[in-house]
This record gives C-alpha cells, structure tokens and sequence, in this order.
C-alpha cells in the first residue's frame, strides 16, 4: 500500500547516539521476530523500576503508557506504546509489529476522546484525536521521520493502513517531554508500535 503525499516532518528527532542507533535497529525485519523476547524484557523492567526504565527510555526515546475502558468490558485497559512527541501531545500508532491484523488497543482508543495518559509517574487526561484520511500523508511523514521502522512495518503488512491517534493536552500541567527513562513500552514500541494490552483478556 503506496502513502502518495510526501509532506516536511513537523517532528524532530532527539540528539542522542542511543536513538540513532536505535532507529537503526528498528528498520530490519528480524527485530519484529524478536517481539517476544523484547516484550518479556520491558515487563520485566516496569516491574522492577515501578514503571521507571524502558528498553526505549534508555535510547533516549519517549512512551507512554494509555489507559481507556475496553470497548466490550468497559474494563480499563493500558497499553505503552512508543510516543512520538508533536505540539501538546503525542502521536500514537498500531503498527503491531508489522502483523497483518490491526492491535487490540487501537480499537479501545479509536471509542474513546479522552484518555489517560502516564509518562513516567505523571499522569494526564488528553483528547484522542483519530487521524482522519485527510490527515494521514502529514502523519505519517511525522512519525516515519521519527521512528522510520514504521515504514518497514507497513511492508510487511502491506494490506492495512495502521491507526494514528494524536493525543492532545485537555489543559492544566502538560505532560513532560522524553526522558532517558520512561515509562516502558510493555508489548510496542523497541521495534513498532503495535502493542497490547498488560493483561490478556477480551476488551
């Protein structure tokens, strides 16, 4: 699937030897096929570092993590994904590892228009904007530019478009910027941004 329009990047990658290399890494398909690997070991460090350190906050990389009500349970579900910083906000976007079928929280997300969001130890309520088709070329250049292993991603899942939702600030205490140690991409972003919900139970 062709992104016809190829507009300037509004984002702006941070200086940071880590993330380069990092972004390197993360244009090659082997990554993705160590998911599960990469999966295990940020859980293992939400856990010991109280949600603290990330693979991708030591790369100098920002994450969040989002937390919404499933659209069937109504039960909340948080899901950290790899954020890329625009504006107020972030942009946010279900790469799923470059899997065929679009993630779970994409569709948690896309029912909602507010979310809360934690990065690090703070938490904000922001606005869930859902990129609409007009809007996608823009986006797109945004967080290809940031992390191109998107692009690589979309190859391997050539017949869907991934979702990308820009979480805006509501107002009061905006959420901070990327930290060295953020809070840590649990199922997403060392190589995408797919990711999946903590727990493994019907939304």
């Amino acid at each position: 699937m062709t992104l016809p329009s190829e507009p300037l990047p509004r984002t702006r990658r941070p200086r940071n030897p880590l993330s380069a290399l990092a972004r390197r890494l993360g244009r090659h398909e082997w990554l993705m096929r160590l998911a599960p690997a990469i999966i295990l070991v940020e859980s293992f460090l939400r856990r010991w570092s109280g949600n603290r350190m990330s693979l991708v906050g030591i790369a100098g990389l920002p994450s969040v993590q989002i937390t919404v009500p499933g659209r069937r349970t109504g039960i909340p579900r948080t899901t950290a994904l790899l954020a890329v910083p625009l504006d107020d906000g972030f942009i946010v976007t279900g790469s799923n590892w470059g899997r065929a079928e679009a993630p779970a929280w994409a569709w948690n997300v896309g029912a909602v228009e507010h979310a809360e969001v934690h990065v690090g130890a703070r938490a904000v309520t922001m606005r869930v904007h859902r990129v609409r088709e007009a809007e996608r070329p823009q986006y797109w250049a945004d967080i290809v530019h940031y992390w191109p292993g998107y692009a690589m991603e979309q190859r391997l899942a050539p017949d869907r478009l991934f979702p990308m939702f820009h979480l805006r600030q509501c107002g009061g205490t905006a959420p901070p910027g990327p930290a060295t140690h953020g809070a840590a991409p649990a199922d997403d972003e060392a190589g995408g941004g797919g990711g999946r919900t903590a727990r493994k139970r019907p939304a």
